[in-house]
């Protein structure tokens, strides 16, 4: 089942995010290796700046969903102000339809 993980960054984190985004892009990378990862990327602010993300999963209940987010290192870092986790199924442009 997908999950989408939606995050916002704390205000003012943008340092926190570049900091900590290789080890971030390395996780993404071995979920992706896993097929865990349907897609990835972040939301940007009115100058393009990131300011949040967004995270498709591939996991077995919400619980697996959780625990990995919580593993992200931008997790770990204290980047985001909030993470909400939800049940989403892909209709249009599935990559394997």
């Amino acid at each position: 089942m997908l999950f989408a993980v939606l995050c916002t960054d704390k205000p003012g984190s943008l340092s926190v995010r570049m900091e900590a985004r290789p080890a971030h892009v390395d996780f993404l990378t071995g979920l992706n290796a896993q097929g865990r990862l349907a897609f990835a990327g972040p939301f940007l602010d009115a100058d393009g700046k990131p300011n949040g993300s967004l995270v498709v999963l591939d996991a077995g209940t919400i619980e697996d969903a959780q625990a990995i987010a919580a593993a992200d290192p931008y997790a770990a870092a204290g980047l985001f102000a909030s993470v909400e986790i939800r049940p989403w199924n892909w209709v249009f442009n599935k990559p394997e339809a």
